[in-house]
């Protein structure tokens, strides 16, 4: 069974119980919590203030999938600042009742173009160590709260083998976000990034990402079905591998103000998922 869900990425500064309402108006079950300053989870909120946020939710009828931090575990730096922001994210994800956690690779990189992955600016064995190592000495303080930290294909880390170079070395449980974009932008084909991810994905160790934009000439997001991603063909591949789990809008309004509100694109992303899925919805 799926879940939509929807990211508040897309709805910045907008109320939480406006964005609870657009989404019971399209019967999307999970919202997404971008960790932010100044957002519906402010990273800075007490104890008292989340528990509210959660009852909040839950009395929607919507549940928390996932607290997408911005952490950056392969960043170069010291281990303690990166553990302690992770740490922090996972007890926020705790307190809200969240399953996961997002966190980026987030390495540092050298200019690329649109579909090329980025060069790193040290060795990838260097920098997937890191990254792994990190993981590796929170696993176990997040299993303990009943939270996964799951990791985005993303910035310096667009593909799914790069993805799963770092969990494979990590020492307890971990997870993947497959952001359709990345890995279809620098020529991973679908089936191979499912393939290559599905140790996590297929196993309830995840979720996905959905999105459209006119890409590479626009990056403004579209609603789903108006760019150029391979929309379609995702949405085939989710349910021909019998994919169960959070498939999350990542409206990106935040980035791109331009952009439509948030309920116009939700429209469109529950005439996708009633195109692929009727009873298998949560």
């Amino acid at each position: 069974m799926i879940t939509p869900s929807a990211s508040t990425l897309g709805a910045p500064g907008t109320p939480l119980d406006v964005v609870l309402t657009w989404l019971q108006q399209h019967r999307i079950r999970g919202i997404e919590l971008r960790l932010a300053p100044g957002e519906i989870a402010d990273p800075q909120m007490g104890t008292p203030a989340r528990g509210d946020l959660r009852r909040r939710i839950e009395a929607a009828g919507v549940q928390v999938t996932a607290i997408a931090s911005y952490v950056k575990v392969a960043a170069p730096g010291p281990d303690e600042a990166v553990l302690a922001e992770l740490t922090q994210a996972i007890a926020f994800a705790r307190d809200l009742r969240a399953p996961m956690v997002r966190v980026f690779p987030g390495a540092d990189t050298g200019p690329a173009a649109f579909i090329d992955v980025p060069p790193l600016m040290e060795s990838r064995e260097e920098v997937d160590d890191r990254a792994a190592r990190r993981l590796s000495a929170i696993t176990s303080y997040a299993a303990d709260l009943g939270v996964l930290p799951v990791l985005e294909t993303h910035d310096s880390h667009p593909t799914g083998k790069d993805i799963a170079a770092i969990l494979h070395r990590v020492d307890g449980p971990v997870g993947v976000v497959w952001d359709v974009l990345h890995p279809w932008r620098v020529g991973e084909q679908l089936e191979e990034t499912w393939e290559t991810l599905a140790p996590w994905l297929a196993t309830g160790r995840g979720c996905v990402q959905i999105k459209d934009a006119n890409m590479p000439a626009s990056s403004t997001p579209l609603p789903i079905g108006k760019g150029s991603l391979p929309t379609e063909e995702f949405g085939q591949l989710l349910v021909r591998h019998e994919y169960c789990g959070p498939v999350t809008l990542e409206w990106e309004k935040a980035w791109y103000p331009q952009a439509a509100q948030l309920d116009v694109a939700l429209e469109s992303v529950r005439t996708w998922l009633d195109r692929h899925w009727d009873e298998d919805i949560n």
